[in-house]
């Protein structure tokens, strides 16, 4: 049985709230979870204390039993100090597509025709 520390949501529509559980990773999103770990309330502030709550012992607990977390629950961990996430390298995340850059040279070559013309 895969171990997941995953958040499963609560609250109202338009105001999220999230536990912080272990789950088995089959089991749908706010359904059965085995233990609570803690809680997100993305509603409140960044620098908001109570924005992420989480009970260290039991993070430990159940990482040294093998619970994997998600990317997100990882994030978590790193800021609280309990669990290092290897950064991700995506070089090319920020170099924009073949046809904006195409749209760029045409803008570009279109302003230095003006300039041209102009001058």
């Amino acid at each position: 049985m895969p171990l997941k520390m995953r958040l499963a949501r609560a609250g109202a529509k338009k105001k999220p709230f999230y536990r912080i559980v272990i789950a088995d990773s089959r089991a749908p999103r706010d359904g059965r979870y085995i233990d609570k770990i803690g809680t997100y309330n993305p509603m409140l502030g960044k620098t908001d204390a109570q924005r992420v709550i989480l009970e260290a012992d039991k993070v430990k607990d159940w990482l040294a039993k093998g619970a994997q977390p998600t990317d997100r629950v990882a994030r978590f961990l790193d800021v609280a100090g309990i669990a290092t996430r290897a950064a991700r390298a995506n070089p090319k995340k920020a170099v924009p597509g073949a046809k904006m850059t195409e749209r760029a040279e045409k803008k570009a070559a279109k302003s230095a025709d003006g300039e041209a013309a102009a001058g």
